[in-house]
């Protein structure tokens, strides 16, 4: 779409808004009355599966004591400091090393991370961070979680990489009424001189042979040493849920929490065969009664 385009479409109300975009993905206008594909399905719970504390589940700060009061404060992130806007962050206050992230960001939107203070541009930093405060994923995909979270910065403690991977890998779970069916890993993300790698396995770490958006690694990420560690964790921190995936990082002696995502993709990243958006929506039971 065009920018002009993009304007008025933004204007729509939500149902026809997600038609147009899913639309503009798929070339079919997702079947509302009886949703099929995985794809289809996370437009529905845009939608229709609107429970207030999702909001704070995608809150990146308020989160924090969500997941500390079900499965404990040592799997949480330390928060260095909370700001309503990066200018008002207190330099002087944090460590060496530190991460920024804006509470209501998606993914690696409005992420900063600072390994040396001595040399960090915080110019740039805010920047980066402003131009996160300024996006509303509400408006731009109708994820309705992140219409109510108040926009700040955080920082967080700077987590070492894995000592046995050399990198921070996360592992993001795909949990169903609070049980885990399968999950995804990205790996070459901080390697400059190759695009990021998307590999999907089941719940039992059996790679699954389908692409989405991405091409899988060369080399397939090794089964993390606290897999049954963090399907236990995940699925504690999905009970009652219909569909959440649930991000978290493994360090070789610990665990600990990254996020959750209540619409993988925002539901509209083609699967590559078509026949695994069928197989992952059979494992999502819309709530129909609500």
């Amino acid at each position: 779409m065009n920018s002009l385009l993009v304007k008025i479409a933004r204007l729509l109300p939500d149902k026809q808004y997600l038609s147009l975009k899913f639309y503009q993905e798929f070339k079919r206008f997702p079947n509302w009355n009886n949703p099929q594909t995985y794809s289809e399905k996370l437009q529905w719970l845009k939608l229709y599966d609107r429970k207030p504390e999702y909001t704070t589940m995608v809150d990146k700060y308020a989160v924090k004591k969500f997941v500390a009061d079900i499965i404990g404060e040592e799997y949480v992130i330390p928060t260095l400091g909370v700001w309503d806007k990066p200018e008002k962050i207190e330099w002087d206050k944090l460590p060496a090393q530190f991460v920024l992230k804006t509470t209501h960001g998606g993914g690696n939107t409005g992420v900063v991370i600072c390994k040396d203070k001595s040399s960090f541009d915080k110019r740039k930093a805010i920047e980066k961070l402003n131009e996160s405060i300024d996006t509303d994923l509400y408006k731009v995909w109708r994820e309705w979680p992140y219409k109510d979270v108040p926009k700040r910065v955080i920082a967080e403690k700077y987590i070492e990489p894995n000592p046995e991977t050399n990198d921070l890998s996360d592992y993001k779970f795909f949990c169903f009424d609070g049980y885990v069916k399968g999950l995804f890993v990205a790996t070459e993300r901080q390697n400059p001189n190759e695009e990021v790698k998307f590999d999907f396995f089941d719940d039992n770490y059996n790679h699954l042979p389908f692409r989405q958006g991405h091409d899988h690694a060369k080399v397939l990420p090794p089964k993390p040493k606290n897999f049954e560690l963090m399907k236990r964790l995940a699925e504690k921190l999905s009970q009652g849920i219909p569909h959440v995936r649930v991000d978290l990082y493994d360090l070789g002696d610990r665990v600990l929490f990254g996020e959750m995502t209540f619409y993988h993709f925002s539901g509209l990243v083609v699967f590559e065969p078509e026949e695994w958006d069928y197989k992952l929506g059979e494992f999502l039971k819309l709530p129909i009664d609500i």
